[in-house]
């Protein structure tokens, strides 16, 4: 008599039986192939710590690489210093290993990474079209890159290049390549953090149930409970225009579900006007707010020609400076980015030579003083002496080791800096100092900078958790009819 176990059971019956049972076989996973990245130069010249950026992949470096490295070396530019710090993590990589099996990279913790470099250590010549020149460093990569998908069929190999006609030519010719993406904060601009959020229309249904209310030196507080809370951030801004009475709300602090919000002071009335001048929509009314509050200390306005930037940074700074004493004084830099062609070297000082690229500090400053009507005349002229006597004018190129105690620092045109340059200046602020940045980031001008790896959208990013910085989306152009229609239809 045969036993239950004897039975062989169909083969349908094991396929049916649980997912844990012992019958059932898996297939085995298949193992994870590492792709092969061959590095461009300008990848390294752009960013030298891309070396330690492609996780549990491997790098190889072809001789042009290290060759057009060298060449570019020599100098101050930001290229040039980029260029000797590659060099400097590839002396460290390189150091007493046997270059030929590759290399381990370390990254910059002290923990080993999963990848390996790998050098050009023989001659390879990948057939690449007649029509192409060897000569040229870049038909040179293209033939390394060839020559590597033959060797390692296996795996995928894959160019990473910043130059648009290396990657065309590269898949041109049947090869993979790519642009390096590790030094975007964001893929579209569109989704950056503005600064402000719309309620939806059943927030206080959904968050009203448990709410409590007080009210503390002319401002009504809300401590709110609810699902959105956990996407809210801190020095955000909230408003509700589907009630009788609009709410305009900053958000103070959250914790978990709880979330303290504050409405703000109204700076489109006139008894509220700063240095003259009142909010004309809703985001300059938000900006103004974060723009008076002593405790932000570090502001990014965004938006279009035309907005208010400038001008809601001055005359914020001239009644701080001048009427409240917070600061000692306001000062303005910006990037020396020409749209055409180069004038040529500038005579004077330092701030005569930077006089010619803050046209718009002089324009702004006409409409600031326009707004004085006491004094007349004389009064004016008073009063603009004056002003012009608190503003300085510095240049970027001096930034290296400053310290600035108890100034108002404006930074223009801030969508042309590189992250690590906006890093430079906002490290420069010392106790009891603002910096407020100004930008239009579909305005860049500086090569090889684009939406998602400009400096200002890099700190737009990274301060926007921290509860004395703010930023705010400006939407709205406010300079003329003829501006903003341009600005939409141009």
């Amino acid at each position: 008599m045969l036993k239950p176990y004897d039975v062989e059971q169909p083969a349908a019956v094991v396929e049916s039986s649980s997912s844990f049972s012992p019958a059932v076989k898996r297939s085995p996973r298949k193992p994870k192939v590492k792709k092969l990245f061959v590095l461009d130069t300008n990848v390294l010249m752009h960013d030298p710590t891309s070396l330690f950026r492609f996780d549990e992949h491997d790098l190889y470096l072809p001789i042009a690489t290290l060759e057009e490295l060298d060449q570019h070396k020599r100098g101050l530019s930001d290229v040039a210093r980029n260029a000797r710090q590659a060099s400097r993590f590839l002396d460290e990589i390189v150091t007493g290993d046997d270059i030929k099996g590759g290399l381990a990279i370390k990254t910059r913790d002290g923990q080993s990474a999963r990848g390996r470099l790998f050098l050009q250590t023989e001659a390879m010549n990948g057939q690449l079209p007649a029509t192409l020149p060897s000569g040229k460093t870049d038909n040179q990569i293209l033939a390394v890159v060839r020559s590597l998908q033959e060797k390692h069929n296996d795996r995928q190999v894959v160019l990473v290049s910043k130059d648009i006609n290396m990657r065309i030519k590269a898949r041109a010719l049947g090869l993979a390549a790519e642009d390096y993406f590790n030094d975007k904060v964001l893929e579209d601009a569109d989704l950056l953090y503005t600064g402000v959020r719309a309620l939806p229309k059943d927030f206080w249904d959904t968050h009203g149930r448990d709410v409590e209310s007080w009210k503390k030196d002319g401002h009504t507080y809300y401590r709110v409970r609810g699902p959105l809370v956990s996407k809210l951030h801190v020095n955000e801004f909230v408003y509700d225009e589907a009630q009788e009475r609009p709410l305009y709300a900053l958000v103070k602090e959250t914790s978990g579900r709880v979330a303290v919000i504050e409405t703000l002071r109204d700076y489109t009335h006139t008894k509220n006007s700063v240095w003259g001048i009142t909010a004309r929509n809703r985001e300059q009314n938000f900006a103004l707010n974060l723009l008076m509050e002593p405790a932000v200390d570090f502001i990014t306005l965004l938006g279009q020609a035309g907005t208010g930037k400038t001008l809601l940074a001055l005359a914020a700074g001239l009644t701080q400076v001048l009427d409240e004493k917070r600061y000692s004084e306001i000062i303005m830099t910006r990037v020396t980015v020409p749209i055409g062609e180069d004038i040529g070297f500038l005579p004077g000082t330092e701030e005569e030579k930077m006089t010619p690229w803050m046209g718009a500090l002089e324009d702004n400053l006409d409409i600031l003083n326009a707004t004085d009507e006491s004094g007349g005349e004389w009064g004016r002229a008073a009063t603009r002496d004056l002003v012009r006597s608190r503003i300085k004018v510095k240049s970027l190129n001096f930034m290296r080791g400053r310290t600035f105690v108890n100034k108002w620092l404006i930074i223009d045109e801030a969508q042309n800096l590189t992250p690590k340059q906006m890093k430079t200046l906002v490290t420069r602020a010392g106790p009891g100092t603002k910096v407020v940045c100004l930008g239009n980031i579909a305005q860049i001008d500086t090569p090889y900078l684009t939406e998602g790896s400009s400096g200002l959208t890099y700190v737009v990013d990274r301060m926007k958790d921290w509860a004395h910085a703010g930023h705010i989306t400006l939407a709205r152009g406010e300079r003329s009819r003829l501006a903003d229609h341009a600005a939409e239809v141009l």
